[in-house]
């Protein structure tokens, strides 16, 4: 059942709220340059939004401050200029942005749905689902993680190409974190936050983001916000059958072959053919024949990528 806590509609996420029917994003994170999956990814949410006569935006999302890689924002900033691919609003950076996520966090507190935490790693195990164990000793804030509480209800929603997905958040993970002991705001939180304050209708990302969705829609109800259309992408894959991934070193984009990437992605995500031209031609060709029914089901795509 949902608990007795009213939902948090603070007039920071309700402002001018002047939804288009489409508003999608790309919004990498700047851990490392972008690879080939981060051009799979940007390709088809532009293509998927400007297919529906939408908006395109660009956020980069560097909360993990002391993750950023050197120069990697530099990078993601000449990739989008490389491939001619043009937000509709200036893009932002969610460092610049710390103040918001810490008033959500207040009002959060302040409707009684979150709660400070003094569990650290080694308390807690191998154990991945938190057991509530600070829910209930209103410790103070400073110098904890704060986490957010979840209810025993079924979250689903229905991807538009990985079909319905569901998870109970008490059952498989427990009340998570919105901010860590470093003072690190959590993903989860500053894409919740952003995603409606952006008034973003669709999600466009990655399959390996497909088990963050839930935490988000959660958050997402808390704060008082519509719902969204996800659709989660079919991972490239490295020649050791590993996604392609900073972590696992994937080459950063070569800017100076632009047009040929651009195809490589095209054909990775199974769409018609472009005639290889400048990339904002091939992008406009692109968008006129854009068809998900071609994307590959499932998490991986076939096949070796750059």
């Amino acid at each position: 059942m949902f608990s007795n806590n009213p939902p948090l509609t603070p007039p920071l996420l309700q402002e001018g709220d002047s939804r288009m029917a489409y508003t999608g994003r790309f919004a990498p994170s700047p851990t490392g340059p972008l690879h080939f999956g981060s051009l799979i990814t940007a390709v088809a949410s532009y293509c998927d939004a400007k297919a529906n006569a939408g908006q395109w935006l660009v956020r980069i999302e560097d909360t993990d401050i002391p993750r950023i890689y050197p120069g990697s924002e530099a990078h993601i900033l000449r990739s989008i200029d490389a491939f001619q691919l043009e937000p509709d609003a200036e893009i932002i950076f969610q460092k610049d942005r710390l103040e918001i996520y810490e008033s959500v966090i207040e009002q959060l507190h302040q409707q009684g749905w979150v709660y400070a935490c003094q569990c650290t790693r080694k308390m807690l195990g191998s154990n991945h689902i938190y057991a509530g164990t600070c829910r209930a000793l209103a410790l103070p804030f400073a110098g904890q993680a704060i986490r957010v509480k979840v209810d025993d209800q079924e979250i689903c929603f229905d991807d538009r190409l990985q079909g319905r997905h569901c998870s109970n958040l008490q059952r498989d993970l427990g009340d998570f974190v919105l901010k860590r002991r470093d003072g690190i705001i959590n993903y989860q939180l500053a894409v919740a936050v952003d995603d409606c304050l952006q008034g973003m209708t669709h999600v466009v990302r990655g399959a390996d983001l497909l088990d963050n969705t839930e935490r988000q829609i959660w958050l997402g109800r808390l704060l008082g916000c519509p719902e969204l259309q996800y659709m989660h992408l079919p991972l490239a894959m490295n020649d050791q059958g590993q996604k392609l991934s900073k972590q696992n070193m994937a080459q950063a984009l070569d800017l100076t072959q632009a047009p040929q990437l651009l195809q490589q992605a095209l054909r990775a995500l199974h769409q018609p053919e472009t005639e290889l031209d400048a990339p904002a031609q091939m992008l406009r060709q692109a968008v006129a024949q854009w068809d998900i029914r071609r994307i590959p089901r499932g998490t991986a795509l076939q096949g070796c990528y750059l």
